[in-house]
């Protein structure tokens, strides 16, 4: 798959060669439409006149210009699309309009099969330009996304490949809006990745898959890659995600990828995903409607992987390590049973209650290991843990819980600036109380009452008092709410938060 390619200009629009050219059009206090000054095209002027466009936010005008001496003559197509009022808008509501917005071109470029791209960049008096480009090509990339890898194409009607460059238009410094579309691309391509691994059979993406994945980034970006077999496993007494690989027929692996800021002073931040990759439910088998989603219950640990792309594009201030545990779930002569005990990494015992609640087993050897290894300075998880989460925050936040808040106050403010928003629950010792064991030092769940939270507790058990901020995104890695950016499916939710976080970083813990 080719890689789009983004040119910023400050030549004239007329200059403009593309296969569709796009332009904004804002409305006034009084809601009267303000359009380009420079763009003067017969098309628009009378579909204004007849009130077929009045630029509505998201509404969108697609014309095609006859050629006439005293305009402006584009080759192509013209696009305009509607911002609306702006108005007493928040810079994160502005924010995720411009995704928005670019995901709606995104959306009439597919349908026009559109390669070569032209967007002139408007001008938002309370955001930089180049901060309105970088929101605009971020939708616009992340929109343009499909996964048609197993479908044998017509070769009458061919698939849309995607826009293969984007040329952007603005008055803004050149060096700056340079740098801002970078960050654009490398957001969208990493969430787009974690979308791919997601989209994958759980016959294709298996343990290994993330261990091949990871070993590519370390070779591309010089990062040191480690990679924990099932015997390494049992040396290191990972009793968690043994527990879980015992009715597979895939060993498992612990996927370690680790990035070494320049100074030898910086912070280190650890990112564990769960990389599930596929869940059956095990003994505690699920109902067999919806089970074909479950190939999605490693989209944690996609994200924690595909960051990792951003970071060694970027070269962030910060250590960052990603580990991804990860093994499928399944129900095979050898594997775990309700009422077994086991024992995690670091000695702490627990006893099985259900065997679906199988992510917090491979988070808690992930956790345990990662911290005691590398010591590192603030920890965030990512699980698609809980279907409780679903039943309090639906499909539309992710939940947050942990056991600092100024770190948890952090991601809560990355969440809401790249458009992927969270809602803190409470983690009070009171929810712990119902995971104790009469048997074991835990049980590893602690009935319906609560799901998410008492989740998050059996996982606090192995963090000590290290920052940590625990992401379950269980509504959010799929089916998240409907968006011109986001595709139906997997989201690739968390990159982005992430990606946010680090490039923002100030010494959170």
């Amino acid at each position: 798959m080719f890689s789009t390619k983004l040119i910023s200009i400050t030549s004239n629009t007329d200059s403009f060669a593309a296969d569709l050219v796009v332009f904004f059009s804002q409305q006034n206090k009084k809601g009267v439409l303000a359009t380009d000054l420079s763009v003067k095209s017969k098309e628009l002027e009378q579909a204004i006149a007849l009130g077929d466009y009045g630029g509505d936010d998201g509404e969108t005008l697609l014309i095609y210009p006859q050629k006439d001496p005293k305009c402006n003559d584009f080759s192509g197509r013209q696009l305009f699309v509607g911002l609306g009022s702006i108005f007493d808008k928040s810079d994160i509501e502005l924010r995720e309009q411009c995704r928005i917005t670019g995901g709606l071109i995104a959306k009439a470029a597919r349908k026009l099969k559109i390669e070569t791209l032209s967007l002139t960049v408007p001008c938002i008096k309370t955001m930089e330009l180049d901060d309105v480009a970088e929101c605009i090509v971020e939708g616009l990339l992340l929109g343009d996304y499909s996964f048609d890898k197993y479908q044998k194409e017509d070769s009458k009607k061919p698939n849309h490949k995607g826009i293969k460059k984007i040329s952007v238009y603005s008055t803004g410094k050149q060096n700056k809006m340079e740098v801002c579309l970078k960050r654009a691309k490398s957001s969208a391509y990493a969430a787009r990745s974690a979308r791919n691994m997601a989209n994958e059979p759980g016959n294709q993406w298996t343990a290994d898959s993330f261990a091949q994945y990871a070993s590519e980034l370390a070779k591309k970006y010089t990062m040191k890659c480690s990679i924990l077999t099932k015997r390494d496993m049992k040396r290191l007494k990972m009793g968690g995600i043994l527990a879980v690989n015992q009715g597979s027929s895939e060993p498992p692996k612990m996927v370690i990828l680790q990035y070494k800021a320049k100074r030898d002073t910086a912070q280190t931040l650890l990112i564990v995903g769960k990389g599930l990759t596929f869940d059956s439910g095990g003994v505690s088998l699920k109902p067999g409607a919806g089970m074909q989603d479950m190939k999605y219950d490693m989209c944690g640990g996609a994200a924690a992987l595909s960051v990792m792309a951003v970071v060694g594009e970027e070269k962030p201030d910060v250590n960052v390590i990603a580990i991804i545990p990860a093994t499928d779930n399944m129900g095979g002569s050898s594997a775990l049973k309700p009422g077994d005990i086991i024992r995690h990494y670091g000695g702490i015992t627990s006893e099985i209650i259900n065997t679906d609640a199988e992510g917090r087993l491979i988070l808690a050897d992930a956790l345990a290991y990662g911290i005691k290894k590398y010591a590192p300075d603030c920890v965030i998880d990512l699980a698609t843990l809980t279907g409780a989460v679903i039943m309090g925050l639906g499909h539309h936040r992710t939940g947050l819980l942990g056991n600092n808040q100024n770190f948890l106050q952090k991601v809560l403010i990355a969440g809401e600036r790249c458009g992927e928003p969270l809602w803190q629950l409470p983690l009070d010792k009171e929810y712990s109380d119902q995971i104790k064991s009469t048997v074991a030092d835990i049980k590893n769940t602690g009935g319906r009452p609560a799901g998410t939270i008492t989740a998050a507790a059996y996982l606090q058990k192995f963090v000590g008092d290290t920052p940590w901020a625990h992401l379950d995104i269980a509504g959010t890695a799929w089916d998240f709410t409907k968006k011109s950016y986001i595709p139906k499916g997997p989201s690739g939710t968390g990159v982005r938060t992430l990606a946010e976080l680090i490039r923002n970083w100030k010494k959170h813990c």
